[in-house]
């Protein structure tokens, strides 16, 4: 079946998988935020910038904890059900080969008419 991928319908739950995938492009970017604090950290001798990075790198913790429990919340992150998290992981998996075989830039893209008013002209 030939489905038209710029049409609105066939967008049902793709805000949901976006916000689940963006949550976890974040997770990992805080977390290599604490470890490159935390490099520099064991490289800084100046008290005034071992100070600030101390007080960063407890940030950095804090604000990874609150994303892996907005995650767990959400149920996109399961770290103590690895059953759990391996079905989640393969869906994501499967989701990713999914997209990618879908034909995201077709010849035609004229969508006039499919919206309820035509856009604004300037």
């Amino acid at each position: 079946m030939n489905h038209d991928y710029l049409d609105p319908v066939n967008s049902l739950h793709v805000p949901e998988m976006a916000d689940m995938t963006f949550a976890v492009d974040f997770l990992l970017r805080a977390k290599e935020g604490v470890r490159n604090i935390a490099a520099a950290l064991t490289e800084t001798a100046s008290p005034d910038v071992r100070a600030l990075l101390r007080k960063q790198l407890m940030e950095g913790v804090s604000l990874h904890q609150q994303i892996t429990e907005l995650m767990i919340d959400k149920k996109w992150f399961h770290p103590c059900e690895l059953t759990e998290q391996y079905q989640l992981d393969q869906l994501s998996a499967n989701n990713t080969i999914m997209v990618g075989k879908m034909n995201l830039f077709p010849a035609e893209t004229n969508r006039k008419g499919m919206f309820d008013r035509t856009p604004d002209e300037h």
